[in-house]
């Protein structure tokens, strides 16, 4: 289950971090490192605080579809549209990966034993840690910093999946209904436009 949301969060971020980097008109090189960060980033840093050697470091896969991605993304010319952070295909690729991401972290908080805090802290962190460094690097205002219920998303993912482990609930269905609801919350509260309320 660990693998499926990694994936699935993996595929999501790199079409989100890569359409980031084109619209900020950033070289080939440019791209990539945000794509890297934008789909691995979150992941380094929730295994470095599980003390856990990186999964990117150990499997071939996630750098096999980073490349396979982008390539195909470049000879589709999917980069050459306008407006893409507004287009549906980046909305849904990035709940799809907030959420997936989420639930990834969650479970390696709970195979290592943390508790309630440690379980959304690494579910947060796994989450929107990628692409805060990928937004950082490029000097700008993190997006989870002024995007409505998008942490909020991976908080409360976390805290399911950690109700769901007090109640010895854990499978692949009922991840897979967290999973839905989760992204379904994240795509309506982008575009009826849900915030925390401001200071």
């Amino acid at each position: 289950m660990f693998e499926i949301a990694e994936y699935i969060g993996i595929i999501a971020f790199v079409i989100s971090g890569f359409l980031v980097g084109v619209r900020n008109r950033l070289d080939l090189l440019g791209i990539l490192i945000s794509t890297f960060l934008t789909a691995f980033g979150g992941g380094l840093i929730r295994d470095v605080i599980a003390n856990k050697t990186p999964y990117t470091f150990t499997h071939t896969a996630p750098g096999a579809i980073v490349i396979t991605l982008m390539i195909a993304m470049i000879i589709s010319k999917i980069h050459k549209k306008a407006n893409l952070e507004n287009r549906a295909l980046f909305i849904i690729s990035d709940s799809i990966g907030l959420v997936s991401f989420s639930i990834s972290g969650a479970l390696v908080a709970i195979s290592v034993g943390y508790n309630l805090t440690g379980i959304m802290a690494l579910s947060f962190i796994t989450a929107v840690g990628g692409g805060i460094t990928r937004d950082v690097i490029i000097n700008e205002v993190p997006f989870v910093f002024k995007t409505g219920f998008y942490g909020t998303v991976a908080l409360l993912v976390g805290l399911l999946i950690y109700l769901l482990n007090l109640l010895n609930f854990i499978n692949f269905f009922t991840l897979l209904i967290v999973f839905t609801l989760g992204v379904t919350l994240r795509i309506v509260a982008f575009y009826r436009k849900w915030s925390v309320p401001l200071i």
